[in-house]
Order: structure tokens, then sequence, then C-alpha cells
């Protein structure tokens, strides 16, 4: 078993985190909770890496389309109207599109981030997908005011400045994804927390 402070988990800075100007923003808020990034690069994602990134299973693509039904529920407006369509697979399927076309518009920072909870941690610094419920001190609080509807209703997906792993499994899977097979992280020692 790891020790509790070689957790590591992945996160990706979303492009409009990288066009807002926020990266270095980003990585502080993980570095004062005393959290290492031990990889970190800014890259172009192709539309291949972006695909294979998100799920492409029936049950996740229904699963978009019934929250995208869902908001339009909550806010009494008429998806067939608004997208043509009210089926669930059929808007769930736009949805992921929209969100591989936000994926490659601009350079991503992938990076991956170890330390005592380091996957909690990280989501918890992040604040909830949706940054008009995120509270103020965490990233989407602070720098993210998008919504669903809004996104829904401009076909785009939702700017969220960040996605971080959920799970261990979900990092260790990301990390291979993107960093490769038999990565390693970099080992170093933070002064005050390491020592």
């Amino acid at each position: 078993m790891k020790h509790p402070k070689e957790e590591i988990t992945f996160v990706l800075i979303k492009p409009d985190g990288v066009r807002k100007g926020l990266v270095g923003e980003i990585i502080k808020r993980f570095e004062q909770r005393d959290l290492k990034v031990v990889a970190l690069e800014m890259f172009q994602p192709t539309h291949e890496q972006i695909d294979n990134h998100y799920p492409k299973d029936g049950a996740w693509i229904t699963r978009l389309g019934q929250k995208t039904l869902k908001t339009y529920e909550k806010y009494g407006v008429d998806p067939l109207a608004e997208l043509g369509t009210n089926k669930d697979v059929e808007i769930g399927k736009m949805v992921r599109k929209w969100l591989v076309d936000f994926m490659v518009s601009a350079p991503l920072v992938k990076m991956v981030v170890q330390g005592i909870h380091a996957v909690d941690v990280v989501r918890k610094i992040a604040g909830p997908t949706f940054g008009y419920q995120a509270e103020m001190g965490t990233i989407r609080g602070d720098f993210s005011i998008d919504s669903p509807l809004l996104a829904n209703k401009e076909k785009r997906a939702v700017m969220n400045l960040i996605h971080a792993s959920e799970t261990p499994e979900e990092a260790e899977h990301e990390i291979e994804h993107w960093f490769g097979k038999g990565f390693k992280v970099h080992s170093y020692k933070r002064y005050g927390i390491d020592e």
C-alpha cells in the first residue's frame, strides 16, 4: 500500500481556464493546500485524444441527455423547440459533440497532483461542476459562472475551467491515457511539507 502522501490524481485545465489566464492561479490553489504538482504539460489535444477521453457507451450518453432534459424541465424549456428532439440519447450525443469540440478549441494543461487524499482534495478545491453552484473560495466559484442551461441554449459545452478525476481508479486510467503507460511521477521534497 502506498503512503497516504503519495496518492495522485489527474487534472486537466480546459480551454476556458487557459484562455482566462488561470493556469498559474489553479496550480497555486493546489500548492497552497500542500499538494505537489509532479507532472505538468501544456499541449494542443487532437480530436481523437479528446474523443477517447470521454466515454462513448450508451449508458453514459443517455445519462448526459437525461441531465440536459432535467435542466430543461427545471427551467420550463421545451427541448423539442430548443434542440429539435426530446430523446435523451440524441441529446446526449449532441452534448458530447459540443464537449469534444470545446476541448480541442485551445491548448489544455495536463497535470498529475500528489498528496494526502489528492483525489478528494483537488475536487474540493475545484468546486462543484457548475460554476453558478460553486462556493466562493473554490476555483469554479471564484472564476466561473456558466450553467448547463446557458451552454445548451448556445449549443456548446459548459465552461467550468478544469477536469479532475473523481476516483483513484479514474485518476489511474486518465494518467495512463494522457501521460502514457508506465508513467513515472517526478519525486521531490516540498519545503515544510515533506521534511
